[in-house]
């Protein structure tokens, strides 16, 4: 079994809140669970595992 750990960082990239899930949970899962705890950012950075359409609209909103 592993685990994914998802991470909202600050600039420094301190942990600012993070969330673990199993290896085996989509990364999409993770990262809607962090949402609503998102700071005010004028860029962010992500791998590949959290490029989908529903996440982009909804960073694009936050942001």
């Amino acid at each position: 079994m592993n685990t994914n750990l998802h991470t909202i960082t600050d600039q420094n990239g301190r942990p600012l809140s993070f969330l673990m899930t199993a290896g085996q949970v989509s990364d999409h899962t993770g990262a809607s669970a962090l949402l609503g705890n998102l700071p005010a950012a004028q860029w962010m950075l992500g791998n590949r595992g959290y490029d989908a359409d529903c996440l982009a609209a909804t960073v694009i909103f936050w942001l």
